[in-house]
């Protein structure tokens, strides 16, 4: 088949470092935005710190890029369309991360990914293109779609209620202190639990890739190196580079944070994302972080969260599915008519 050509090969490598680097440069925010937003670390030092970590991370394990590369699609439709969903499914998501970096907003890629690649499939191959079931790992990651966000709340609430109990009879100025050298061990725990599961997602997509044009689907069980190192270097490209607006709507207008708050939105969140990871389930590191800032700033009171920041960003995730779905099932369609 055409699809299985060597330049389709290479397109599709291209495509997916440039999904890895459209995901560091959104998703730098969540690593960083607490650390820059309390001042703690420069914006350079953080960006820098979040690259470092970003990529060990996703030298770590291979759990998400076997969901990512297997769990959503059965065998049959990748055997006979090859290439072709893969490439619907990339184009459509670099295309709604790109426009909602521009406006200041966080989104999820792994859940933008996925749905361009479910919608892709159904173009291709009607609804029997994905693997149902309540076992599923698309099935796992739609629960996730509102698990992780209710945990991240209700952990960094929990977290900030324990430590301000805690700390209820030590100085301003000492907890300042302590908390601003925690913060950069939370911040490097977050930036390296989103390179463990967001950068996994590259991984998944080059390997797909690659078994597709060399049938060896003996790759799954060894993911070659050269794989994971340049899908690493790809995120930590992204977040080299910086998604600033996004990183100010997370670390400056959602709600006032100062370090102690920052270590318990970071801390808790990356211990929600660290938790998937090892059960190979794709979440949103964005719903994560965003959701445990808001549970952070909603125990100073509830209308120390800016409701309407928050609102516009509840938004943006659930347009992701849609919009998402939406442009993977009318790349699909077109692909179909050319190839």
């Amino acid at each position: 088949m055409p699809e299985s050509s060597l330049g389709f090969l290479i397109l599709i490598i291209a495509l997916a470092l440039g999904f890895g680097i459209t995901n560091g440069f959104n998703d730098a925010a969540n690593a960083i935005a607490t650390v820059v937003g309390t001042r703690t670390l420069s914006p350079r030092n953080a960006i820098i710190m979040a690259a470092v970590c970003n990529m060990a991370g996703a030298l770590t394990g291979t759990a998400v890029a076997l969901t990512i590369g297997k769990g959503i699609l059965v065998e049959g439709v990748i055997n006979e369309f090859g290439f072709a969903p893969l490439i619907a499914a990339l184009a459509s998501v670099i295309i709604w991360t790109t426009i909602a970096t521009i406006y200041g907003l966080p989104v999820s890629l792994s859940h933008g990914f996925i749905a361009a690649l479910a919608a892709a499939g159904v173009a291709l191959a009607g609804t029997g293109a994905i693997s149902w079931g309540w076992q599923s790992q698309l099935s796992r990651t739609l629960m996730a779609v509102v698990s992780a966000p209710v945990m991240g709340f209700a952990s960094g609430f929990l977290l900030m209620v324990l430590l301000l109990w805690l700390l209820r009879r030590v100085a301003p100025d000492a907890i300042r202190s302590i908390f601003g050298n925690l913060q950069i061990l939370s911040a490097a725990f977050m930036a390296y639990s989103h390179g463990k599961n967001d950068g996994q997602m590259p991984i998944g997509v080059v390997t797909m890739g690659v078994v597709i044009y060399t049938g060896q689907t003996g790759l799954w069980d060894n993911i070659p190196l050269w794989i994971i190192i340049i899908s690493a270097l790809s995120i930590s490209l992204g977040t080299a580079i910086g998604g600033w607006r996004v990183i100010k709507t997370l670390g400056m207008r959602v709600t006032t944070l100062r370090p102690v708050h920052g270590f318990a939105a970071e801390a808790s969140a990356a211990t929600v994302i660290e938790l998937a990871s090892f059960l190979g389930i794709p979440v949103s590191t964005t719903h994560c972080i965003s959701s445990s800032i808001m549970g952070v700033g909603a125990t100073q009171r509830l209308s120390a969260v800016r409701w309407g920041v928050a609102g516009n960003i509840v938004a943006a995730w659930v347009l992701t599915f849609p919009i998402c779905a939406g442009l993977g099932y009318l790349f699909a369609w077109l692909l179909s008519l050319v190839l």
